[in-house]
């Protein structure tokens, strides 16, 4: 724990962190400075991006309730494999984003998903355009470094060309390649050429901007556009192309799936899965190359026989746990990995650097001491029904309240708060059986 406050944590990032933790959200930078818990389930997933790496594919879902570090673990990832030279695109499903739609609702998740590209030198998003210009530059600088051309010699241009000819004609082999391919040559001659307007438009198509094959025709001579049938296999062709353009891999991320769980149409709701399960097997038979795909549900998306993803026996089958797992012993290289909640011990720590934080955020000395830290711990894992019901989003959310109005009111201490009757209200809201209210011991 002494560890946690030798790191200076830049304000600008605990001012995010504070204020995304406080809101119920997960913050998109500064996760190293307050990961704790998970190293079991990041080793997992870790294994994985070595494989992908070396051209396999992996799919994984990670499965917790509301608030229950799913989403901090997928972004967690998320920052793990841009620092390994992956590319990641996430997304969140809503009613408007699903994997399979009629009113382009599969398409609108494409999109999210490449408007999300994101690199460690990019890693707010919006990367393609840096990555095809970085493609072009590198190849260029390559041959210039192989052959001793001079810089414009028509001989360089034709070499350049080669090489280029060499990326495309491997993504051309795979579905829809051809046109993916050639799309990609126009990119390079628009950029070669200055072409800003063509450049423009090719990547418009790249991001399934365009809605009918006729303007596309117009714009570049191509009769193919992206839709809603066929968006996942121009990823796996992005995936490739990225690898061949210098990256390690593409990760794709994509949360709430409860979304599709919400589906009232059951027809539709099956279509979805049936796209989930084409995904699957892609990663899983080698159809897939440098490509994971992870996504995030709650327990009842998943394993709801009714609406779930269980309610598609083709993935019930695949996917449902084996005999032998159980809580505190689950098999983390299944597809399913179902997250155990954090313990006391590992909330304790993730409290301590919190309040590191946010003494370095404003500027005083940390006087919340570990016994006072324990307190607060024991106090939320003592309320009624906690064992089943308490999610470090809570816990996390109610420690930022308590460390604002300490510093608000130096005055105030924090077993005052912790007393007071709204405290002892709030807690007793959590459920209504009084059952078990001293069920947790806690020790240092």
């Amino acid at each position: 724990m002494a560890d946690s406050r030798n790191k200076k944590v830049p304000k600008r990032i605990a001012q995010t962190v504070l204020n995304s933790l406080k809101g119920g959200v997960v913050p998109r930078i500064g996760l190293p400075y307050i990961t704790v818990g998970r190293k079991n389930e990041i080793e997992a997933l870790l294994h994985d991006v070595d494989i992908i790496s070396e051209g396999g594919a992996s799919f994984r879902f990670i499965v917790g309730r509301y608030g229950s570090g799913k989403s901090f673990l997928i972004q967690t990832i998320r920052n793990y494999v841009m620092d390994r030279g992956f590319i990641v695109a996430d997304a969140d499903l809503s009613p408007e984003r699903r994997l399979q739609g009629t009113r382009g609702q599969g398409l609108a998740t494409y999109r999210e998903l490449i408007g999300n590209l994101s690199t460690k030198t990019k890693p707010e998003g919006g990367a393609l355009t840096l990555v095809l210009d970085r493609w072009i530059s590198t190849v260029q600088t390559q041959t210039l470094q192989e052959t001793g051309y001079a810089p414009g010699a028509p001989a360089l241009t034709r070499a350049v060309d080669q090489k280029i000819y060499e990326v495309t004609a491997a993504v051309s082999e795979l579905v829809h390649g051809f046109e993916f391919a050639r799309l990609l040559s126009m990119y390079y001659h628009a950029y070669v050429e200055d072409d800003v307007e063509k450049k423009m438009k090719v990547v418009r198509w790249f991001r399934g901007e365009y809605a009918l094959k006729r303007e596309a025709k117009e714009a570049l001579g191509v009769n193919i556009i992206i839709t809603d049938d066929d968006w996942y296999e121009y990823l796996k062709l992005f995936a490739l192309f990225f690898r061949l353009a210098g990256y390690s891999g593409m990760m794709i991320m994509i949360d709430e799936l409860v979304n599709i769980y919400k589906i009232p149409n059951s027809i539709t709701r099956q279509y979805n899965y049936e796209k989930m399960l084409t995904m699957y097997n892609d990663t899983l038979q080698g159809k897939a190359k440098y490509l994971g795909i992870i996504l995030g549900a709650t327990p009842q998306a998943v394993e709801d026989k009714r609406r779930g993803v269980y309610s598609y026996e083709a993935l019930r089958s695949r996917l449902a746990e084996g005999k032998f797992s159980r809580p505190g012993a689950r098999d983390l290289l299944a597809p399913v990995i179902r997250l155990e909640p954090l313990t006391p011990e590992e909330m304790l720590v993730l409290c301590e650097k919190l309040s590191d934080m946010h003494a370095g955020l404003y500027g005083y000395e940390r006087t919340i001491g570990t016994e006072s830290l324990a307190d607060f711990i024991k106090l939320e894992y003592g309320r009624i029904g906690a064992d089943r019901h308490i999610t470090p989003r809570e816990v996390i959310r109610d420690f930022i309240e308590l460390l604002d109005l300490m510093y608000q009111n130096p005055d105030l201490r924090m077993m005052d708060l912790l007393q007071s009757e709204d405290f002892s209200y709030a807690k007793s809201e959590e459920v209504s059986d009084k059952a078990g209210a001293d069920y947790v011991e806690f020790t240092l």
